[in-house]
């Protein structure tokens, strides 16, 4: 028997973010779920953000990317991943790779010249998955608290 592929679909909605908070949570442990959804939420009406999720064939969320459509002089029309992880109970099964190919795909549809994304220093996994998938560390990104 041949199970299902994942699916991947857009979040909009408060009970669809609820859905995926426990994925999401492992990236972003200093939010909670409701600060989550506000945030989101926010950011989709605000800001052009937009939340997708793969799930398995049982409909269990398995990898989240949050991401939007940019502008800059220096690299033109993008989307920029601002949050991307994939269940740690279930990696290495192509669920990050499907959703960043997904990503990319994306990208190019909607007429964009690039893909970028920021990882912080101490996630050398992540690092390590995606040079595997082709991108490049093409600059230092910094930045400083003003509070």
């Amino acid at each position: 028997m041949v199970s299902a592929a994942p699916v991947i679909r857009t979040l909009d909605g408060e009970a669809a973010l609820r859905a995926v908070w426990p994925v999401v949570a492992q990236l972003r442990p200093a939010l909670d779920e409701d600060g989550f959804v506000r945030q989101v939420l926010r950011q989709i009406r605000e800001d052009d953000y937009r939340a997708t999720a793969l799930f398995d064939a049982a409909a269990v969320p398995r990898a989240f990317a949050g991401w939007r459509v940019m502008e800059m002089l220096a690299i033109g029309r993008h989307v920029y991943v601002d949050d991307l992880v994939t269940d740690a109970g279930t990696r290495s099964r192509g669920h990050g790779k499907a959703l960043l190919d997904w990503l990319k795909a994306e990208a190019r549809r909607l007429g964009c010249e690039r893909l970028q994304l920021d990882s912080g220093t101490q996630r050398q996994d992540a690092h390590a998955f995606y040079l595997r998938e082709g991108l490049r560390i093409e600059a230092f990104h910094f930045g400083i608290a003003l509070q």
